[in-house]
């Protein structure tokens, strides 16, 4: 199961209507990503990159074409399955960090517990284990507005990975991050990959992000220009 694909994306297109015309974000993609990736679509603005993205986390579908997340078909599934699948088996990371103002960050990274029927005292544990991971657990009872740009992002990373799901998918993650900040956000989620065989996925074109990457997709005007591997040295 080391090697065991869980995307598979075959003949994938995807269309958006401009007024009487049609524009293709994704035009024939032919891709298959495998457990453990750590993984960049990278390419300019419009390239496709999010509509990748958001057609593998079941949040778009094809127009025409497959793509196959843990052995389900996205264009299949009901409103109500691709909503299990995102709750159970994948987590999101966004450049903004969407994180509720009103709780705290303990009930930020909850959250997602909170749909899985989840024990009270098995959540805190996970939670609390989590907070561990990215360093926050002395802000726990802190609110949003308490944190500065690069806690509040590793919230959002302790919340997308608080239920260990296969496949974290990172839109520009560290967009509105310093550099420093954005080192320290991408060497947890290495280690996280390391240590739990998450598979990330990372829509991206900051360079920061790039050097980390194991794997390289460029994408051009919906197509997929180049696949290659990056061996690191050390």
């Amino acid at each position: 199961m080391e090697n065991s694909v869980l995307i598979k994306l075959e003949n994938l297109v995807k269309e958006y209507p401009i007024g009487n015309t049609k524009i293709k974000a994704l035009d024939d993609v032919d891709l298959t990503f495998v457990k453990g990736e750590f993984t960049g679509v990278v390419g300019p603005s419009g390239s496709g990159k999010t509509t990748m993205l958001n057609i593998i986390g079941s949040l778009d579908s094809p127009t025409t074409g497959s793509a196959s997340v843990l052995g389900k078909k996205v264009e299949k599934l009901s409103h109500k399955q691709s909503a299990a699948l995102r709750n159970k088996h994948l987590g999101f990371i966004f450049q903004t960090y969407n994180l509720l103002p009103v709780y705290t960050v303990f009930e930020n990274v909850e959250f997602p517990l909170l749909l899985l029927g989840i024990s009270a005292q098995e959540r805190r544990n996970m939670v609390m284990r989590t907070l561990e991971w990215v360093h926050l657990a002395d802000r726990a009872k802190s609110k949003p507005n308490q944190l500065s740009g690069g806690q509040s992002q590793r919230v959002a990373i302790a919340r997308a990975i608080v239920k260990k799901p296969e496949i974290v998918l990172a839109d520009e993650p560290t967009a509105n991050l310093d550099a420093e900040n954005s080192h320290n956000i991408l060497k947890i989620m290495e280690n996280l990959n390391r240590e739990l065989g998450t598979t990330f996925l990372f829509s991206t074109h900051d360079e920061k992000v790039i050097q980390y990457l194991r794997r390289k997709i460029t994408l051009m005007d919906g197509k997929v220009f180049k696949d290659e591997i990056i061996n690191h040295k050390g």
